[in-house]
């Protein structure tokens, strides 16, 4: 019986898990609507969106600290628990840099629009992509999915650094916009950020079912 209390324990607190995910990923797709549609209610939202998160992760941190301190997990489940704990701060994070992709977008309302060469919708499709792969990767136990989230952060870089290239151009050929386009640069790089954060969390899938440690690589074949 304490075997099975411990594993709907673990159920419920993968159920959270999953809940704050949610929230994470409707953070940045609010985020960059409000920043392509100059939309001051999605950024209020975000703000609201951004409060939830936190105290999400207070509570989720306190479950799992306390089945960690009372159960004394061994093995893959001590791994879950872990990787929980660690995902949980990176999606906290990912709520933060939307909270950044607002303000700034509240900044960009107060001035004139500016047609910027960057398509900051696709990299804020990719980026939201993963997010969904990576937590599709944690409900399913699905290491080799985690893997392709890890492999598409190279996407997110590659269209942050154009961003960034395309942008200094900008501002060098025309001064006049440079707020604008110091808007656009904070916003590339919130989020390949949050791009980071999103291969992160695979990492940490990937950890939990394999018990390896990837960070410092591409890609673990399979055990």
């Amino acid at each position: 019986m304490p075997r099975i209390h411990f594993q709907q324990q673990l159920a419920e607190l993968k159920d959270k898990l999953l809940a704050m995910a949610a929230l994470a990923q409707q953070a940045v797709e609010s985020a960059v609507d409000a920043y392509l549609q100059r939309d001051q209610g999605l950024c209020q939202y975000v703000r609201q969106n951004e409060t939830a998160i936190n105290t999400a992760q207070r509570e989720l941190d306190e479950m799992a600290y306390e089945l960690l301190a009372k159960e004394q997990p061994m093995a893959i489940d001590l791994r879950f628990i872990l990787a929980v704990i660690k995902i949980n701060g990176d999606l906290e994070r990912i709520g933060d840099q939307s909270l950044g992709i607002a303000r700034r977008t509240r900044d960009a309302i107060q001035v004139e629009t500016v047609e910027l060469p960057v398509d900051f919708a696709a990299m804020g499709e990719c980026t939201t992509r993963m997010i969904r792969s990576a937590i599709q990767s944690l409900l399913e136990g699905d290491a080799r999915l985690a893997d392709h989230v890890r492999e598409m952060d190279d996407e997110v870089d590659r269209i942050n650094r154009r961003a960034h290239s395309d942008l200094l151009d900008l501002i060098q050929q025309d001064p006049a916009h440079t707020q604008q386009a110091m808007n656009g640069l904070f916003v590339a790089r919130s989020l390949e950020r949050i791009a980071d954060h999103a291969s992160n969390i695979a990492t940490d899938v990937i950890f939990w079912i394999r018990g390896a440690d990837v960070r410092h690589q591409l890609s673990l074949a399979m055990d």
